[in-house]
């Protein structure tokens, strides 16, 4: 039976995003675990997450999860959820400034507030509700997703990989930025799967039969 590990650091969306898992798992043990021991061993890695990044990366240190996850990048299949995708860059300016897992070269950046949306109104800070996602590039997790479908988002920051490669999803708030991210065996995303209704059901019941590759 493959085992499907949820990153617990004591901040996220933890019993919604097993719930999901659970939800669309075929015969697939979903556990929610902060032992970096059992975790390394685990099928695949969900780092889920809300908050600020400051706490986030104390958390994760203080729990030794900084070095698991770092360990099994290359190797097992990961997926990063709003505020995972933050902690899998390389850096972020917010709390002050904070060196994150480093699994992909680039910084996280506040949404600017005065930015003006189409339509004239003020840009609403933090991002919160149901945007698109435009696919960037083709990818078993996007398999029988529509282009362009919704998904939901509550966040004031957002990732700028170094490396065009890297952009797997971008969406609209006034600026496209990057609203996925991929590199090898790690997909991160900045919307919130679980909350996301069917697209973001089948995106997670792609990834439990992801075997890490592009």
């Amino acid at each position: 039976m493959a085992t499907v590990g949820i990153i617990d650091y004591g901040m996220g969306n933890l019993h919604s995003i097993a719930k999901a898992l659970r939800y669309v798992a075929s015969d697939e043990q979903i556990e929610v675990s902060f032992d970096p021991d059992a975790l390394a061993r685990m099928d695949r890695l969900v780092l889920p997450g809300v908050g600020a990044i400051g706490h986030c990366m104390d958390e994760l240190q203080r729990l030794e999860l900084d070095d698991m996850i770092r360990s099994v990048l290359g190797k097992t299949p990961l997926m990063g959820v709003c505020l995972g995708i933050e902690a899998l860059m390389a850096h972020s300016e917010e709390s002050g400034g904070v060196d994150c897992l480093g699994a992909f070269p680039g910084d996280t950046v506040k949404f600017a507030e005065t930015e003006v949306m189409a339509d004239g109104s003020r840009r609403k800070i933090p991002h919160m509700g149901w945007n698109q996602v435009h696919q960037e590039r083709h990818h078993p997790l996007w398999k029988d997703i529509a282009p362009d479908s919704w998904f939901y988002f509550v966040h004031s920051y957002y990732v700028v990989p170094d490396d065009p490669k890297h952009i797997a999803g971008t969406t609209d708030y006034g600026v496209r930025f990057t609203s996925v991210v991929l590199r090898d065996n790690v997909f991160a995303v900045q919307f919130h799967p679980e909350k996301s209704q069917s697209a973001g059901l089948q995106l997670l019941a792609n990834f439990l039969e992801w075997n890490g590759a592009a």
